[in-house]
């Protein structure tokens, strides 16, 4: 790809930063990428985001953000091509310092645009992606091109390492943070506790089980609704599955079938999406992730934590990094649902001073380690140090 000449590089005193990423759906990548840009307009720069839209884009303009749109979440290769053009006029128009992107498709057009503008280019990894041939390990390895790489985890950063033989000095481990304003027991009203439980119909005295995540089979929601199966007392318990299908109609149609062929369609509820997270995981006895499949970081597991809920989670991946075993929650292995009943047992058997002191250890580790703001300054760093030595070279 050949370079421009045409372009002026700004001064680095407030740089102008364009983060790319498919869309600005809900989701951990996405309110990330709101939580940076708003911290990079407070830290005195410009914030721009280029994505194909959606319910968040409108927050950008409340703290002085710009967003773009842009087709960047389309796969097709003519796509992605004209998307390297489009996106070199915006970083010619608004004379950006640095492009980070946060997904592949988009990461090839941020690549090459950045290479033809002679700006630094950022990924961050964000999944634990699969693999299993050539072109599958070709597509994925653009998250590793960047001037540095972001993993939102250790167990990821290994990966990266590794699996993509890249260098490790230019991989920068920032692990994903909590919004401590948000998901703060105090800040949740007892309004917002009594309108989530009448919504989901939840009785007095309940021990409550909640597993956030969109339903799909390698979160896990089939593991659980087996543990409770084999759970021994089920007097007043009651378990959430709060999340979207998303299209997968046939995976609800079978946890519905599931949960009825197993006698708990009494015990179990299949609630949809939840826009009040705060709220529902205050409402919880214990929240629980059971991914069959390795997370890249586990969001859920700090936002639990977060809250001073007892956490469950699974034995690889992220979570391992966010679970001190027996102190701030438990791991089980992964798609056993034996191990996850017993486990189960154990912790709802827990006494009020058991469960208080490891609520406490959990807030306290989310706290020391997995906050917005730690996460943000980490990469505002990052780009502070590739724009610093963009001018010095200049």
């Amino acid at each position: 790809m050949e370079k421009t000449s045409t372009f002026e590089k700004p001064a680095k005193a407030n740089p102008v930063i364009l983060q790319v990423l498919p869309s600005l759906v809900t989701g951990g990548v996405e309110r990330g990428t709101v939580d940076l840009a708003r911290a990079i307009t407070e830290s005195g720069g410009t914030a721009l985001v280029a994505s194909s839209g959606g319910v968040l884009a409108s927050d950008l303009g409340r703290f002085g953000a710009k967003h773009i749109t842009l087709p960047v979440h389309s796969k097709n290769p003519i796509e992605i091509h004209r998307n390297i053009y489009r996106l070199s006029e915006v970083i010619r128009d608004y004379k950006i310092n640095l492009i980070h992107a946060r997904s592949r498709a988009p990461a090839w057009s941020c690549y090459y645009a950045a290479q033809r503008m002679d700006i630094p280019f950022v990924t961050t990894f964000h999944g634990n992606y699969s693999d299993g041939n050539f072109l599958k390990h070709f597509y994925n390895s653009i998250m590793t091109r960047g001037d540095r790489v972001i993993a939102i985890s250790e167990f990821i950063a290994e990966k990266v390492v590794q699996e993509y033989r890249v260098n490790p000095d230019k991989v920068i481990t920032v692990p994903r943070g909590v919004d401590l304003d948000f998901f703060d027991p105090a800040a949740v009203s007892g309004e917002r506790l009594r309108k989530l439980s009448n919504e989901w119909q939840i009785p007095e005295c309940s021990r409550i089980i909640l597993l956030p995540g969109r339903l799909t089979e390698w979160k896990g929601q089939r593991v659980l609704i087996e543990a409770i199966a084999k759970i021994r007392d089920k007097s007043g318990l009651c378990v959430i599955l709060a999340g979207s299908a998303q299209g997968r109609d046939h995976y609800l149609r079978d946890l519905r079938l599931s949960i009825d062929r197993l006698g708990l369609s009494e015990t179990i509820r299949l609630v949809g999406d939840c826009r009040d997270m705060a709220a529902a995981m205050l409402l919880a006895d214990v929240v629980v992730s059971c991914s069959v499949e390795a997370e890249a970081f586990g969001r859920v597991i700090i936002e639990g934590q977060a809250m001073g809920r007892l956490v469950i989670g699974t034995d690889h991946g992220g979570a391992k990094e966010t679970i001190c075993e027996g102190e701030t929650g438990w791991l089980v292995s992964p798609g056993n649902s034996g191990d996850l009943a017993r486990c189960l047992e154990m912790v709802l058997s827990l006494g009020e001073q058991e469960r208080i002191k490891i609520a406490h250890q959990a807030m306290k580790n989310v706290r020391k380690k997995y906050t917005r703001d730690q996460m943000c300054e980490l990469t505002l760093a990052i780009y502070r140090d590739l724009v610093s030595e963009v001018s010095a070279e200049a």
